[in-house]
C-alpha cells in the first residue's frame, strides 16, 4: 500500500464544510499493517477511525458497538470463507454500514462472492493513497440498495463482443477460457480486457465485476 503526501488542512475539510466526519472501522489481520492504514486514511479530514479489529469477531463486535459507515477490511487470504461469513455477519448487525474489502490479488472469482455477499467494494491494497481514499470514500457515501438495470443493448457503448467478454470476465474465466468459448485468440481477449478497462474506467477484474454486478449483466445462463 503506497501513502499519499499529506493534504492541506483546509483542502476537503469535513469540518470547514461544517460535516462530521465519516466514521470507519478497520479491521487487517496483519497487525504491522493497521497503523500504515489508519494513518493514511486518517490523512482525508472527512474520514475518521472510530475503532480497529485485529480479527473478525472484534470486526463485527466494533461495526455493532459503532455502527460506522463503513468498515475497511483487509483480507490476508483472499477466498478464505471466513472472509465472506464476515461480510455477512456485518450486513445483518449493520445494513447501513458499507464493507471494502482490501485484496491482495486482482482475483475475479473472490470479488464477485464478496460482492455478492454484501461488500460495497473490492479494492487492491497497492493503490496509491490517494486512489485508496477515494474508493472508501465513494463506497462510504454511496446509496444502499441494489441497482436497477434496464433491459436492451449494452450498456455504455459497449459492443456485443465486448459485452460478453466482460461477463465472462466477471464470472471468473480466465482469458484462455473465455478465447475458447468466443473463438477467439488469447490475445484478442486480453486486447478487450484492456480496453474495456480504460472505456469503462475500471482498472482492475474487481472493478469490472462490480460494474457488472450493478448492471445486472451476471443474470441468466
Amino acid at each position: 500500500m503506497r501513502e499519499s503526501s499529506p493534504r492541506p488542512e483546509n483542502e476537503g475539510s469535513a469540518a470547514s464544510k461544517g460535516h462530521h466526519p465519516l466514521a470507519i472501522v478497520l479491521a487487517a489481520d496483519d497487525a504491522p499493517v493497521r497503523p500504515k492504514l489508519r494513518r493514511l486514511l486518517e490523512s482525508a479530514p472527512e474520514l475518521e477511525i472510530v475503532a480497529e479489529a485485529g480479527n473478525a469477531e472484534s470486526a463485527v463486535e466494533a461495526v455493532v458497538r459503532h455502527a460506522p459507515a463503513a468498515l475497511v477490511l483487509d483480507l490476508d487470504r483472499p477466498g478464505d470463507i471466513s472472509s465472506l461469513d464476515t461480510l455477512r455477519a456485518v450486513q445483518q448487525a449493520s445494513p447501513g454500514t458499507r464493507v471494502i474489502v482490501l485484496m491482495k490479488q486482482d482475483d475475479a472469482r473472490f470479488a464477485r462472492h464478496a460482492l455478492h455477499a454484501g461488500a460495497a467494494a473490492c479494492i487492491l491494497d497497492d493503490l496509491p493513497g490517494g486512489d485508496l481514499i477515494d474508493a472508501v470514500r465513494r463506497a462510504a457515501t454511496q446509496r444502499i440498495g441494489p441497482a436497477q438495470p434496464e433491459p436492451g443493448p449494452p450498456p455504455d457503448g459497449l459492443t456485443e463482443r465486448e459485452f460478453d467478454v466482460l461477463r465472462l470476465l466477471a464470472l471468473g474465466h480466465t482469458n484462455t477460457e473465455i478465447a475458447a468459448q468466443l473463438h477467439l485468440s488469447v490475445r484478442t481477449v486480453e486486447a478487450h480486457r484492456a480496453h474495456l478497462q480504460r472505456k469503462l474506467s475500471r482498472p482492475s477484474r474487481a472493478e469490472l465485476v462490480r460494474y457488472a454486478l450493478d448492471r445486472g449483466l451476471l443474470r441468466g445462463p
